[in-house]
């Protein structure tokens, strides 16, 4: 058998969606063919992901409180008119903030902010432009948002990874036809799965005017979720026979 040693290393750039990758230190080995390759798995949202803050500044905690509660319970009224249990939304936290008075000397405290943030997940996408547009209309909502998840984001993440796989193995195969050299089995292997961030769309309150005027679609009327996808960066040495 020949003592040459073939030192090969592949490594393919990732897309702008996913960070930079820290490939993983590897000593090669005589006949052995180490390679890089990038995979990724798409697949059609199943999960909607609706967030809001219900929040309102008043001159005390108690109208404040008050105030939440009222928008609270208005938020619990659209979930029930379009068919949705109030147990499905989800609070995240809950807080009561003094406001001061920075311009004074003695900074005194000037009112009470209370804020809840809110989140549901929604299967039945047919229900977000009807649900958005009642909770547009409550005045102490802000920052609602709509996003798209895959709730099996591992089976995905899997998939990613065995496209990663195939291509590395095709890629060392290349490879050892070159060197005139059968491929061999696997020795070692890694993966990094990165799956990107999407932002939130913020639909925001309509206006006392929009709400007057004759009503408009929804801004996810029509339109289709954008795809989940998943990416993996796989590292791996194969043998050389």
């Amino acid at each position: 058998m020949r003592k040459t040693a073939l030192y090969v290393c592949c490594l393919l750039a990732l897309g702008a969606i996913v960070s930079a990758q820290t490939i993983p230190t590897v000593t090669a080995q005589p006949n052995t063919v180490y390679v890089g390759a990038d995979g990724k798995y798409e697949a059609a949202p199943d999960t909607a992901v609706l967030r809001m803050d219900i929040a309102t500044q008043q001159d005390t905690a108690r109208s404040a409180y008050d105030k939440v509660a009222a928008a609270a319970e208005q938020v619990r009224k659209a979930l029930r008119d379009n068919g949705i249990d109030a147990k499905a939304m989800q609070v995240g936290f809950y807080a009561v903030q003094p406001m001061y008075d920075w311009k004074s000397p003695k900074h005194r405290v000037i009112g009470y902010r209370v804020t809840t943030s809110v989140t549901l997940k929604l299967r039945d996408f047919t229900k977000i432009g009807p649900l958005t547009a009642a909770l547009a209309n409550i005045d102490d909502a802000e920052n609602q948002s709509v996003s798209y998840d895959l709730e099996d984001i591992e089976q995905a993440k899997s998939k990613a990874t065995e496209d990663a796989l195939k291509k590395a193995r095709n890629q060392a195969n290349a490879i050892a036809v070159t060197a005139g050299r059968p491929l061999g089995e696997l020795l070692f292997a890694s993966s990094e799965v990165s799956q990107p961030v999407i932002v939130p769309m913020a639909l925001g309150r309509q206006p006392m005017m929009a709400r007057a005027s004759v009503e408009a679609p929804a801004p996810t009327a029509e339109f289709s979720p954008q795809n989940v996808t998943v990416t993996s960066h796989v590292s791996a040495v194969f043998a050389l026979k």
